[in-house]
């Protein structure tokens, strides 16, 4: 291997700048990728760079079959209309806004195995019986977005478990603590800010954390004119929103009396347990499936055809994240080929703190997630460099990952234009930048509270 030294540093640096300017994830990853490659490798660049997709899409096709069949056991869930059916059974229960909130949280909470899944389910049980009960669209929204990430990073049979498990299994340093799923599941305790956003949420919906700023004015909005939501958001909530528009084409309503509870709940018990028992997400993702025909087919709750069409329109809307996941490990790849790693130890080595490096890392993660909008393609970004970084320093590799995993959540949850935040704002019917700037100071409140703790864990493991 050759010895670029500080030259090392220009494909991360441009995949940075690149992903500020563009907010591509992808596309700045490839580039990377490229550039990379075509320091080793000169004129063969495009061979090579071929060849690390390839091989890097052969060694991860398990990681692509899990996204794949966890998009369509979401459309599936969806158009069988059992998570409705579920939000209705839910609403039973939900007679004031306080009581309405924490089913939201709880329900936020149980559908774990994918952020969108979460969000649309509990926006469609929720969002009418809010509105009866005059709660401002913002706090719903608040509410749904921070059991969307904040929850899948906890839960290790989600897309965002098996996404981080897939970047960090390959770290060679990491081998004594056994497989990708092994590391995720050990450093879950630590991945402290999604455990600060779960937790502060009751606490603000019961007042123990006072209305704040934009949440305050929305309340002060309701009280005096009876508004759920701003004249801002009206266009969102006159004639069909781009949300209602999928719900129509699915045949899916909030009051459909054909949403039977047991479609969601016995497929996702099939997930849940065969997973355990196989330890194999994949086996129980496909054994789920099987189990969806059969339930679904002959009871016509999903016809033949709407049951193909929507398992490939879920595997199909995965292919996003495939991408950026290949396309995050293939940069990996060409970045251990110009040595970045060795590079950046050797440099930053003599300058550690091990027991401020969680701390840090978790501010410089959750920055640049929050700045690119990019909550996968970041932290998959600095594992390879910040992982051997901890252990050479004396840091708790755990603990760091943690952190890394954290900063990501924080960027999905209050970037303003993430995935996560422009679909809650859509399926709460409001202005995206109102649903930001209101729950922003809560997701800061969460960051402090878990940059302490990675102070604390810092010094003290």
């Amino acid at each position: 291997m050759d010895n670029f030294g500080i030259l090392t540093l220009i494909p991360p640096i441009v995949i940075i700048v690149f992903a500020l300017v563009t907010k591509r994830t992808f596309e700045a990853l490839l580039i990377g990728a490229v550039i990379g490659f075509f320091m080793t490798d000169k004129w063969g660049v495009l061979g090579a760079t071929l060849d690390g997709f390839s091989t890097t899409a052969a060694e991860n096709i398990w990681m692509v079959l899990i996204f794949g069949l966890l998009g369509g056991y979401t459309f599936l869930l969806q158009r069988s209309k059992g998570s409705f059916g579920f939000g209705r059974f839910v609403r039973k229960f939900a007679n004031t806004e306080k009581k309405t909130l924490i089913i939201g949280w709880i329900l936020g909470i149980i559908v774990f195995m994918d952020d969108y899944l979460n969000i649309l389910t509990v926006s469609t049980s929720l969002r009418e019986t809010c509105d009866r009960q005059k709660t401002p669209r913002e706090m719903l929204a608040y509410v749904i977005d921070s059991t969307g990430a904040p929850v899948c990073v906890l839960i290790p049979l989600s897309t965002w478990a098996v996404f981080y498990a897939g970047v960090v299994g390959d770290e060679a340093g990491m081998a004594s603590y056994g497989s990708g799923m092994d590391i995720y599941i050990s450093s879950i305790p630590f991945i402290l800010y999604g455990w600060m956003a779960v937790i502060v949420v009751p606490l603000v919906i019961l007042g123990v954390v006072p209305k704040l700023f934009g949440m305050k004015k929305a309340y002060k909005r309701v009280q005096e004119t009876g508004r759920v939501y701003s004249e801002q958001s009206d266009k969102y909530n006159q004639g069909i929103t781009e949300f209602d528009k999928l719900m129509e084409e699915k045949g899916i309503t909030d009051e459909d009396e054909k949403g039977h509870i047991l479609f969601f709940i016995i497929p996702l018990a099939v997930v849940i347990a065969v997973t355990l028992y196989t330890d194999d997400l994949l086996i129980g993702l496909a054994s789920a499936l099987v189990v969806m025909a059969v339930m679904y087919l002959p009871t016509k709750a999903v016809p033949f055809g709407e049951f193909c069409e929507a398992f490939a329109s879920g595997f199909a809307s995965m292919v996003p994240m495939m991408f950026i996941t290949i396309g995050a490990l293939t940069v990996k790849l060409s970045m251990d080929g110009i040595g970045l790693p060795d590079f950046v130890i050797n440099a930053v080595l003599p300058y550690m703190n091990g027991a401020l490096f969680p701390a840090i890392t978790f501010i410089v993660v959750a920055g640049l997630s929050f700045v690119t909008g990019s909550n996968w393609g970041i932290p998959a970004l600095t594992v390879p460099i910040l992982i051997p970084l901890a252990l050479a320093g004396g840091a708790n590799p755990l603990v760091v990952f943690g952190a890394i995993v954290s900063g990501g959540t924080f960027g999905s949850h209050a970037c303003f234009y993430s995935d996560a935040t422009v679909l809650t704002s859509q399926t709460c019917g409001i202005e995206n930048l109102e649903h930001a700037f209101t729950q922003f100071p809560y997701a800061l409140l969460s960051a402090i509270l878990a940059l302490i703790g990675f102070i604390i864990c810092g010094f003290a493991l």
